[in-house]
């Protein structure tokens, strides 16, 4: 997951190198019949230029409060090197790399969404004789431009507007108003969720200074839109704490500190009202394209009608590469609770769902004692060890669906520059919490080597003393994250070395 704030403003209130030499022998001849020895190179160089310390050493010069749980093993799941593998941690946005594994099982990899409108009477003189409906079908991914292809689509039907009422349907999947409650109200990756999602269900807060003012808007941009939103307002007050307050309804109502501001700024809020969202961000696109709509209203049940536009999304595979890339929250819980309605589960909470996943994981690998309470791994009352999470990476094949969608790990060095190895290639998921850090995946090696891994780190003491309100940067997280990811980084360069380099 990815926790660093959205929030953007011009400012914020407050190894040995060793060479070894042949010895010359005076009665040799000029030409030896011995080879001559040559350089090293590539990761073998960086092997042998590197003095490797062990993991015992590695862990504990990182200085960490708190717990770890480590192992790495060989293709045929041979251990190599553990270090308290079997304790149980948060795995954070690690939970992904397992939703994309269920979710992929359950609806393939070219699965697909479609969100569609729906004209429930003939078109009479570009009039459509009855209601106008926009109908969800999950897709995580749509946003602003996804509406504006659908509101095109209606206007080349020839249809100018409608007697009826314009209807919102999200009704594909079960309302979810956060994923964790115990986030802050203000947090963009805690959205909420439906079978009619826009722009990951944020809306921009932008803010400007005039004077002794500020002039702000409300948003729902794009990189070619940007439609006003009137049904999401905020208001400006005099105060030292908190950041924002929320008061939700039909119009949704948001204060912020004004010493918080600044010169100017902007951030994604949380849209928790979808259905009113999207219906403003759909009539306003509509009104582009030459149709006329009345506010929208939300409906219970999906009428018939003729299908008159319709918007497909991208693949499940692309949408979770992107899930995984960049640890999108919102992706992993639709994508999810999809997964365990294909698989015929009636489950209508996230918490719900995530015990499907938890079942699916045992019966798919064998894997006992996991816990998972969502998809996305914000909450952090899940519970995976180590050796749980390399069983399941394991199992699920080299050649599986999942390592072709996980992000490269770039090798660093001790000051965060790169420093890749010859012939080393590391995919893996990250997971992040406040004092909670994971790293799982596979490791290519120049030798042929594949060595899967998992390192889980979190100190839940420290985690448990913070309060709500703090728990966007809550104090000396920053610096506990930074050390469990040196270590993170040193037992990938360790592991890459000592088992991939040579025969």
């Amino acid at each position: 997951m990815n926790t660093k704030p959205l929030f953007t403003r011009r400012f914020i209130v407050a190894g040995l190198l060793a060479t070894t030499a042949i010895p010359a022998c005076a009665e040799a001849p000029e030409t030896s019949l011995r080879p001559k020895k040559r350089p090293l190179r590539g990761a073998a160089k960086v092997k042998a230029e590197h003095t490797q310390k062990g993991l015992q050493q590695i862990v504990a010069e990182a200085g960490l409060s708190g717990t770890v749980s480590i192992v790495v093993a060989d293709a045929s799941g041979r251990v190599l090197e553990a270090e308290t593998p079997n304790a149980s941690l948060p795995p954070a946005s690690v939970t992904k790399a397992v939703t994309a594994l269920y979710s992929m099982q359950h609806l393939g990899s070219d699965f697909r969404y479609s969100t569609r409108v729906i004209a429930t009477g003939p078109v009479s003189n570009g009039i459509v004789q009855g209601d106008l409906v926009v109908a969800g079908g999950g897709d995580p991914h749509l946003d602003t431009d996804g509406l504006a292809n659908l509101a095109r689509g209606v206007a080349q039907r020839g249809i100018k507007g409608i007697t009826g009422r314009l209807r919102i349907y999200s009704g594909a999947l079960p309302y979810q108003r956060q994923i964790d409650k115990s986030q802050p109200d203000h947090v963009g990756y805690n959205p909420s969720m439906s079978g009619l999602n826009l722009n990951f269900n944020r809306v921009y807060f932008e803010w400007k200074r005039t004077g002794n003012g500020y002039a702000t808007t409300m948003d729902a941009r794009t990189n070619t839109q940007r439609p006003t939103v009137r049904g999401v307002k905020m208001q400006i007050v005099n105060r030292q704490a908190p950041l924002f307050t929320y008061k939700g309804g039909d119009s949704e109502q948001w204060t912020v500190m004004r010493g918080a501001l600044g010169k100017g700024g902007g951030r994604w809020l949380p849209v928790r009202n979808i259905d009113n969202y999207v219906g403003e961000v759909f009539r306003s696109v509509a009104a582009q394209q030459g149709v006329k709509l009345p506010s929208a209203k939300a409906t219970n049940s999906l009428p018939n009608g003729t299908v008159v536009a319709q918007e497909t999304s991208g693949s499940l595979f692309k949408q979770t590469q992107a899930m995984l890339k960049y640890s999108t929250n919102l992706t992993a819980e639709v994508t999810g609770l999809t997964a365990t309605r294909q698989r015929g589960a009636s489950a209508t909470t996230l918490a719900g769902s995530a015990r499907e996943m938890t079942s699916w994981v045992k019966q798919a690998y064998g894997v006992n004692g996991v816990k998972f309470v969502d998809h996305s791994g914000l909450g952090d009352a899940s519970r995976v060890s180590a050796s749980q999470m390399l069983k399941i990476l394991a199992r699920s094949g080299w050649n599986g669906p999942l390592r072709p969608a996980l992000k490269e790990i770039k090798l660093v060095n001790s000051k965060g520059r790169n420093a890749p190895i010859e012939g080393v290639t590391v995919l893996a998921k990250t997971g992040t919490l406040n004092f909670a850090s994971a790293l799982a995946g596979y490791i290519d090696t120049p030798n042929g080597q594949k060595l899967t891994f998992a390192i889980f780190t979190a100190d839940m003491g420290k985690r448990a003393k913070i309060k709500k309100a703090d728990r966007e940067r809550p104090a000396g997280s920053a610096t506990w994250r930074k050390r469990s990811k040196a270590m993170q980084q040193k037992l990938l360069r360790r592991w890459a070395l000592e088992y991939g380099v040579g025969s």
